[in-house]
């Protein structure tokens, strides 16, 4: 390759830089810490301070599980034998950006579980859903956070109630649409009926045994366009991570 056109490739990527900077950037991303909403099966996170000014200089140490915050799952969460975090490739985690608003129907009813119908209306209005995407399920639930109680949604029964994915759904965009990843606001994939009535998290088993990660715990999902978007998912390269917070944020076209 010529130095003039190293030089051209160069000036391309800078002005790719340069024309995404211009856009508009929305994080996704909660902030959390020891207090923030989590897993009922996870400790809260903990934060200590190993070295403050006076010695010197501030560092300190964090403890927390994986699945913590606004995170990724890769598909060892729940796949034996399949991929760890550190190997999932860095394009996979920059992907177009679909989002499903389905807002008003889960805060009429918190046990919402989107179904292929969902899906079809959302085509009907915004066109069909291309490959290779990541789809997001906005259902407002981040605006929760960060009250653990409002978060869990518990009913009479004790169990909460709380939407998400239907199965069905998901087999319908990973194998009609063939979409690369997805994404939520809640802790879990499936809803929590969904949950209750297969006793197990057979949408989230799915979507890993794709070969592929998604992230939970999703926020500002009202702030982005139905289409058109990008998202890209920063995550630290530890060795042997079945999940682990990450930073996502999306562009604006």
């Amino acid at each position: 390759m010529t130095n003039e056109l190293v030089h051209q490739e160069k000036n391309e990527l800078l002005q790719a830089i340069d024309l995404l900077k211009q856009k508009q950037w929305i994080d996704l991303t909660h902030t959390f810490g020891p207090n923030s909403p989590h897993f009922a099966g996870f400790d809260g996170a903990e934060f200590k301070t190993l070295f403050d000014h006076s010695d010197g200089f501030f560092a300190q140490q964090f403890s927390f599980a994986g699945q913590y915050g606004t995170h990724i799952d890769a598909p060892i969460h729940f796949v034996p034998n399949s991929r760890y975090v550190d190997e999932l490739d860095l394009k996979e985690l920059v992907l177009p950006l679909i989002v499903i608003n389905k807002s008003k129907e889960a805060q009429l009813d918190p046990d919402f579980t989107l179904c292929v119908q969902d899906i079809l209306d959302f085509e009907a209005e915004h066109g069909e859903i291309e490959s290779d995407v990541f789809v997001a399920l906005r259902t407002d639930w981040s605006k929760r956070w960060p009250d653990q109680l409002a978060f869990d949604n518990k009913g009479e029964d004790g169990n909460n109630r709380t939407p998400g994915w239907g199965l069905d759904a998901l087999k319908f965009l990973f194998t009609e649409r063939k979409i690369k990843a997805i994404g939520h606001e809640t802790f879990d994939t499936d809803s929590a009926i969904d949950y209750k009535k297969r006793g197990k998290l057979a949408g989230e088993y799915y979507v890993l045994d794709q070969d592929t990660f998604q992230v939970e715990l999703l926020t500002n999902l009202d702030q982005l366009p139905p289409t058109g978007a990008a998202i890209l998912n920063f995550v630290p390269k530890v060795e042997g991570a079945s999940g682990f917070p990450v930073r996502s944020f999306a562009i604006l076209p």
